[in-house]
This record gives structure tokens, sequence and C-alpha cells, in this order.
């Protein structure tokens, strides 16, 4: 049962049963909350069943919250695969305190020391006592040791230093993965709170979008998101799809035709049906989606956690063989002061860092280690074609005379369109004009121009009535008969063109090709990625076939999958992982962001939707195709560098373990040792493994960059 408790102007408390529930899912609850109107942050403590809502302080916000409260109480939410959701405000005073203990310790009296030592190691040894009875030997495992076995020897230095740098480490790692989440949740608010409804006495009025029902009758106006799926019954329109299905270009729809949730009006208006409401949109599946995938998303370790887990067992099993023999405590600590993982550990973070801010120097944001990984890893690569291999933007491809006898010459039939479509803010209008203007061709006179929206132009140049259009719009609606040139016709859509059709006095007078603008690096990017370890090109796009696969020709890729709806598009990279595929995705558009969380890695191109660019792994910034190509070296060079630093670190550690086992090593110098063994790790690893005058140059420029917080 759900219960206000306390309010204040724009702030609310409620005390909430169901978050007894440990595997409730919590980020579930807190975007449902934050997605209300007027809502501007929501905070959970389990522990206390408490959720506090920030508002707008209207008494307008505050009932919106409380109704939504209790109907979330009244409501069977998901849970999650994930016990320990924890949303707790992150805590830095351990490590301030921490790092205050490490500076005062010559200064305490020892028991003192013991004491705060104690108290700042206890976590990290219950943690580790914890995963062994559950997990068996992994990393926690061995920091536990190394804390507990200081604390017990009275190295108390030793102790607090090691667990100030566990403290940091998890302290970034947490707060990166909250904000990623949070990132999400915001972006899944919802776009449309209210709506037009038609009456049946043909009166309209404003509805809040949670109340439209099935079958009501929605009126959506240029300029407007359509909020439901549903069949157009009234009107006409140019509709942008291209966020929910990745089309380049708009597209008519009439009487009949179908509509999709998120899509957006740019000229007319539409009387829709509502056939799918709330949840059951297009765009409610994909945030549904994201959901579930933030919610089940698989515990995972990256590559520095997995190898130095599987060197846990060397330095557990190698004290306790030497203690079982010696009996003596002081060759057990050397041995355990040799810790295999922490110079891998500590190597692949400075690694990752520094490769970090190279990507950002090549234009792009990698949000943590894991992304290199898995980007290294990847032997498929698939793109989104609008926005991704091409520019959202269209380019004129071929123009073409089918009359003779009115038709003169291309430059005559792209004045004529152009100075016509001048009038019109349609892309195909924009690209014919832009063509027209480069070559400086003269503006001819015509009469006022008549706007058929979705279908075309019509008005008069001189002698000549001139329709301008869809092939539909000429043939249907004008009687303009444009069978006699389909093979024509048909040369220039197996190009991959979108057709512009000119009719004159009701004959075919001429026809302008028009494509998506490829980006003019794609060819030699993808030629890059297969010399570099990719050997599967997959091109996803809602184009139609015959443009889809006119572009995968140009391009080479290895599969074209056309008009792929939005909630496919992740199903097709499932697809390729059963196969065996190791995908990264490239994408822009909302409709991208299942494909991109699903793929093993997920790249967004700078100019994508807000949402796409917070599921992405990596975020390029700067509009260029390239930047795949250079990530995914520098990817490839990063985990090169890794594997290298645990193998050098691996050899040596060894030595030293031996020599340890046989006595030849006091603690104090398996310590110097082992640290030295770590620092030269991380400078190579600061290094990239380059340390020629301008790799170091480039690392401290790198440095200099960390440190500025650039």
């Amino acid at each position: 049962m759900a219960r206000l408790v306390h309010r204040l102007p724009g702030r609310s408390r409620f005390k909430m049963a169901s978050l007894r529930d440990r595997r409730l899912d919590q980020r579930y609850l807190r975007g449902y909350l934050e997605g209300v109107a007027g809502v501007t942050r929501v905070r959970l403590n389990p522990a206390a069943l408490s959720v506090v809502v920030e508002h707008e302080a209207t008494a307008a916000a505050a009932q919106r919250v409380e109704d939504a409260v209790r109907l979330l109480d009244q409501t069977p939410l998901p849970r999650t695969q994930a016990v320990d959701q924890s949303e707790d405000p992150l805590d830095a005073s351990p490590l301030f305190l921490g790092g205050g203990l490490c500076l005062a310790l010559p200064f305490l009296p020892p028991s003192l020391k013991a004491g705060l030592t104690v108290v700042h190691v206890a976590d990290t040894v219950r943690r580790g006592v914890a995963t062994l009875l559950t997990e068996g030997l992994r990393v926690e495992v061995l920091d536990a040791t190394a804390v507990g076995l200081a604390t017990l020897r009275g190295e108390y230095a030793t102790a607090n230093i090691t667990q100030w740098l566990l403290n940091l480490a998890g302290l970034i790692e947490d707060s990166t993965r909250r904000a990623s989440d949070d990132l999400v949740l915001r972006l899944l608010k919802p776009d449309v709170e209210t709506v037009w409804v038609e009456a049946e006495d043909g009166t309209v009025s404003e509805i809040p979008f949670k109340d439209v029902a099935p079958g009501a009758r929605v009126r959506i106006q240029a300029g407007e998101t359509i909020a439901v799926d549903g069949v157009v019954v009234a009107g006409a329109a140019t509709v942008n799809q291209s966020a929910v299905t990745g089309e380049s270009l708009p597209v008519p729809r009439e009487a009949g035709d179908a509509v999709l949730s998120g899509s957006v009006i740019e000229e007319g208006r539409l009387s829709v049906i509502a056939e799918r409401v709330g949840d059951a949109t297009t765009t409610a599946r994909i945030a549904q989606f994201l959901q579930r995938a933030l919610a089940e998303e698989a515990i995972t370790q990256s590559k520095a956690d997995e190898l130095a887990d599987q060197r846990i067992i060397i330095t557990l099993a190698s004290g306790v063989a030497v203690f079982l023999m010696t009996r003596s405590v002081r060759r057990l600590e050397s041995v355990f002061l040799i810790d295999f993982s922490c110079a891998g550990k500590l190597g692949t973070s400075m690694a990752i860092k520094s490769a970090m801010v190279k990507a950002a120097r090549v234009g792009a944001l990698v949000k943590g280690g894991r992304a290199l990984e898995k980007l290294a890893d990847a032997d498929t690569l698939v793109f989104d074609k609008t926005g991704t291999l091409t520019h959202n933007e269209l380019e004129v491809t071929r123009i073409v005379c089918l009359d003779e006898t009115t038709c003169s010459s291309e430059d005559a039939l792209l004045a004529l369109v152009a100075s016509v479509a001048e009038h019109s803010r349609h892309p195909v209008s924009a690209a014919v004009v832009d063509v027209a203007r480069r070559r400086s061709l003269a503006h001819m006179g015509h009469e006022e121009v008549d706007f058929f929206i979705g279908h075309g132009l019509a008005t008069r140049v001189g002698d000549l009535t001139v329709r301008i259009g869809s092939r539909h719009y000429l043939e249907a609606h004008e009687a303009i008969d444009f069978s006699p040139y389909e093979d024509v016709l048909a040369d220039l859509t197996a190009e991959g063109g979108s057709l512009l059709y000119v009719g004159a006095d009701g004959r075919p007078h001429g026809v302008i090709a028009l494509r998506d603008r490829v980006r003019p690096e794609a060819r030699a990017v993808l030629e890059r990625l297969r010399e570099n370890g990719i050997r599967r090109l997959v091109m996803i796009t809602g184009d139609t076939p015959d443009t889809a696969h006119a572009l995968g020709e140009r391009l080479g890729l290895d599969e074209v999958h056309a008009q792929v709806a939005p909630e496919n598009k992740a199903h097709l990279i499932q697809t390729l992982q059963a196969q065996g595929c190791k995908v990264a995705y490239v994408g822009d558009g909302v409709n991208d962001a299942p494909a991109l969380m699903v793929a093993d890695v997920g790249i967004a191109m700078p100019r994508g939707a807000d949402v796409a660019r917070a599921t992405a792994d990596v975020v390029l910034m700067r509009d260029a195709l390239d930047g795949v190509a250079h990530i995914h070296d520098l990817a490839r060079s990063t985990l090169s560098v890794i594997d290298t630093n645990f193998k050098v670190a691996a050899t040596i550690n060894t030595g030293l373990l031996l020599g340890a086992a046989l006595g030849r090593l006091s603690p104090v110098l398996a310590a110097v040792l082992h640290n030295g063994t770590t620092l030269g790790v991380l400078g190579n690893a600061f290094l990239g493994g380059d340390f020629s005058r301008e790799g170091i140059r480039s690392a401290l420029s790198d440095l200099r960059s960390l440190g500025a917080g650039r």
C-alpha cells in the first residue's frame, strides 16, 4: 500500500510497501515516475520503503504524482534478475576519509592505527568472504586476502593504501553506470502529453495522451508528432518517418494509409483512427525493449577481471603450499604481496583511460573499457543506411528527357522543375533547386503554383501545363501514362534512385532521379575495416529493396536487408549473434536504439537522436564515417597492450613468486619488486606501447588533457 508521508512545495515523499521486493525493477519505477508531467527527479530508498519525488511546485503536479504512485502500487510491476539495485546517492566520503587516514598513519599511536585500519578494510573483507562462499575464487577474494593479511600482520600502510585504491575504482565504476542509466531513462519520457480527438458531431477537444482509446479519431496538424499507430481516414499530408523507420524521404499519406507513432507531419493535416495506443505503439515498444535490456542486462566480466580471476588461484595456492611446507608466515606474506592481478587491473585501467583520451582526439566518446574490448573482438559490422553510410540529404543523379518534342535538354528540364519546385519545402524540391543554382540556370516564369500535399505541384509555364510529383499522382490523378518508358524507369530505379516525374500538356515530359548522398569516405572506410579483421559488412534499412541493393553493390557490402521494421533491426542483430558473429552496430535514429543495445557494441553517429547516443557504447563526435575505422584500430591496439601487459606481468611475477617461495625475497623486497613491475606495466599502458618520441609527446599531451578535465 502506498501512502503520502510528507509534502512540501515541489517535493513529495511516499511510503511504498512494494519496495520490500528486492527484485522489483527499480529503474522501471523511477523511469515511469520521471515520465509524469512536471517531475524533475525521483529517488528511491528501498531500505526505508521511501519514494521521494521532486516536481513542479503546483497543486496539479503534486496531484499527478500522487495519482501515479498509487496507480503503480496497484499494478503488477516488472522484476529484474539483479538483486542489488541500490540507487542511494553516491558517497565519496570513504574515499576522502581513507586518503586522510593514509596521510595521518605515521603520526597515530599503534592501537589507533590498528582500530582505524580494521574499520577501513572491513567492507572489502566482508565482500571477499561473501564472494568466496557464493561465487568461488574471484578478484574480490584476492582483494580481501591482500588487505586482510596486511592488517593481521600489522602492515597498516599497505592495507590502507590498497583499500583506498579499491574505493576509488568502485566509485568511478558506479558513477559511470548510474549516469548512463539515468540518461536513458530521462530520454524515455513521453514526448506527447495531449492529443486532439474528434467527436462524432465534428467537435475537437484536447485530452491527455494516456486517455486515448483504440478507435478514437485523432487529428494531427503540420509540425505535430503522431501519437498513435493507426489508419488515415481523412486529410492528406507529407509524413517524416525517419525517426521510426529510417526512411530518408518524407512519404505521402492519405485516406487508407497506415501511420506510425513517432512520425512527424511536415505538411498537411490528417485524421487518424487509433489502432494501437499507449504501450502498444511502435515507439512505446522500442522504449519497452530498452527497459527490458536495462533490467535484464547480463552481468559480464571485463577482460581485465577475467584474466585476473584466472590467476588468483596461482597466488592463493602458492601461498598455501609454501605455508604448509615451511610454516613460515614471513614467506606466506611475501607470496601474497606478489599479486598477479594488481598489475593487470591497474595497467588495464590506465590503458583504457589513455585510449579514451586518444579516442576523443580522433572524434569518438567511448563509454568504458568493455566497449573497447567488444569492438576489438567484433568480426561483423552492421550499418543503418540513412545518416550513417549516407548523409541525410538528397542529390540529383540523373536528369532524363522523355518527350523530345517538349523537352529539349537536361538543363531545360532542370530549369523548368527548379523554377516551380523552389516554392516547396520538400527535400526533393530542395535538392533539385540546389543543382539548378549550382548550374546557374535561369528562372522560368510561371503562374501560381497549386500544391497537392503528399502528391505534387501543378502550374502553367508559358504555354505548357506542368505537373510535377510522384508517378501515382501523375497517372492516377492527371491521367499521364508513363508505361511506354518502363525500361528507362526500371534502369533509373535499379541505380538506387527515387524518381521525380514531370508531365507537360498531359504527356510524359521527363524524370529526375535522386538518391541519398553517399558519404565520400564510405567505400574506403569499409575496405579499411575489412583489412583490419571485420569479416562481414551488413546494411539494414527501411528503404525499398532496389534502392538498398544498389547502394550495397556500390559499397561492396556482404549483405543488405531492406524494408526492415524498427523492432526487427534488433532481431536481425540477434540472428547474426546466434550464428556466432560478434556484432558492432552503427546507427543514428530512435529506431536504431534497440539494435544499438542488443549488439555486442553500439556506435552512434553525432547527429543521431539523443536516445541513440545514450544507448550506444561509442558516440562519434565528428560527422565522418572514418571515425568508425579509427576507433576500431584504437580498440585493437589497446587490447593488444593489455594482453602484452598481462603476459609481461605474469612472467615477472612468476619469477618473483618462485623467489618468495624459496625464501630468497623478504616481504619488503617482494613488495618493492612487485610494485616496480606494476609501475612498468602502467608506463607501457600510459604510452599505449609506443615508446617513440612522438608516442611520449602524445601521451604527455593526453595527461594534460586528463588533468584539465577535457
